[in-house]
């Protein structure tokens, strides 16, 4: 089976007051969600962080608490994470250099959050209309 997870962040004046947002699907059925404040922040960071913080709730070692269900990694041999941040996504797939270096500690934990993980990660660039409830979560802290 394939999770899906789809993630935002917002920023109202970058840098401004930012929130991140995401929902996660295994086979059709919502399995997790979230939405928080994280300060002040500029859109990339909240990008980011959105993606990381989803990672936190996948990750076997989480100590986030998942309102919904365990996640059963036996079920799983595959995750698409689904993003409308063209910069993000391009940065994570190696298309795009990073030279910032805060961006480059977020990779830095993307990548070892991958490895504790252990499935195959696929990042994926969506049109901002296909992400319309994680963009409701940014929204809605």
């Amino acid at each position: 089976m394939i999770l899906k997870v789809f993630t935002d962040g917002g920023s109202k004046g970058n840098p401004g007051p930012a929130s991140i947002g995401g929902v996660g699907y295994l086979n059709g059925e919502k399995i997790f969600d979230f939405k928080k404040s994280i300060g002040i922040a500029t859109n990339n960071d909240a990008e980011y962080q959105a993606l990381i913080h989803a990672l936190e709730i996948i990750s076997p070692k989480s100590q986030i608490t998942n309102k919904f269900k365990i996640i059963n990694f036996k079920e799983i041999n595959e995750i698409k994470f689904y993003s409308d941040s063209r910069l993000m996504v391009n940065q994570v797939n190696g298309l795009f250099k990073v030279k910032n270096g805060k961006i480059k500690e977020y990779i830095f934990k993307i990548r070892s959050l991958e490895q504790e993980i252990k499935l195959l990660i696929i990042y994926h660039l969506i049109p901002r209309e296909q992400n319309v409830e994680a963009d409701q979560l940014v929204n809605a802290v």
